[in-house]
């Protein structure tokens, strides 16, 4: 890329942190205000003992692609090296053949998250233009087909009124029989699972996919069909936690969500303010929870 590719820093003033003089690449380092990562307040329970605690979690934001004015596909991210984000999407998506065919970068964050805006050159621009007439669905790779911003952000429906409790045997038994039940997973050790938990009858329901959001969605579908409340248990992952997870177990109307490995910021303020109860590291008898610990009988 020329080394004088415009990119322009909106809500602050221009960023002039350039990899002057490389022809292949202008790596501006862009960071959300909110920054990359935070420390949080944790109750762990490790070895049977309760503790006050602190974990460091990673900051997600939306970040929307938007090409010549028209916005393309929104994914959650860590909000730092922006442009190389931009550029390298750009690439494996095949939407541009190299990186010369961006004339500008313009990065405008608001409240619901940064917009990246990009500016191609004229012929591939049209290019796009008319792929996307022609697409029969949602184009990137982004949140589950969204192309918003608004749409990324959305509020999770509350589940703050659900009586639902688990003990410390509960939470340990949920993620045991979650791997133990994953039969694609011991025969390929690459995909992810999602079961429902609900305390008295163990785990009802399991689904495995190898993407995290793709066996939640399928868990949901479950849940729904067999006609359960998903008020009447808990939903059990094997991944990290990030929004997209809390947003789906809420409109499922599950009030706790457990997960083998840690939640990002943004996944557990979204949980408080959905009255979720999050638990996360929970490997053995170790746990922690984030939010809403009334829900966990200590």
């Amino acid at each position: 890329m020329d080394a004088r590719l415009a990119v322009i820093m909106h809500h602050g003033e221009r960023n002039d942190e350039r990899s002057a003089g490389r022809e292949d690449n202008v790596n501006i380092n862009f960071v959300d205000k909110r920054t990359t990562c935070e420390t949080v307040p944790t109750i762990a329970v490790r070895g049977g003992v309760v503790t006050q605690a602190t974990r460091v979690v990673a900051e997600e934001v939306a970040i929307a692609f938007s090409y010549g004015g028209s916005s393309h596909a929104v994914m959650m991210a860590t909000p730092d090296d922006l442009v190389d984000f931009a550029v390298g999407f750009s690439l494996t998506e095949g939407l541009i053949g190299a990186a010369s065919e961006i004339e500008s970068i313009e990065i405008v964050r608001d409240a619901m998250g940064v917009d990246v805006q990009l500016s191609l050159v004229a012929d591939v621009e049209e290019k796009l233009r008319a792929r996307r007439r022609h697409m029969m669905g949602p184009v990137g790779c982004g949140l589950c087909g969204i192309e918003s911003l608004e749409q990324a952000v959305r509020q999770t429906p509350s589940v703050a009124a659900a009586p639902l409790t688990i003990t410390p045997a509960d939470i340990a038994t949920a993620v045991a029989s979650l791997g133990d039940r994953q039969v694609l997973n011991h025969a390929t050790r690459a995909v992810h699972g999602a079961g429902f938990y609900v305390p008295g009858q163990g785990l009802t329901m399991v689904r495995e996919d190898v993407g995290r959001h793709n066996a939640l969605d399928k868990l949901c579908g479950a849940v729904i069909a067999s006609g359960t409340t998903g008020a009447s248990g808990a939903v059990t992952v094997t991944s990290r936690l990030s929004i997209e997870m809390i947003q789906k177990a809420g409109i499922l109307g599950s009030p706790i969500i457990i997960a083998i490995s840690a939640p990002t910021a943004y996944a557990i303020r979204a949980a408080d303010e959905a009255g979720m109860t999050l638990i996360a590291v929970a490997r053995g008898q170790e746990f922690e929870i984030f939010t809403h610990a009334h829900r966990v009988i200590l």
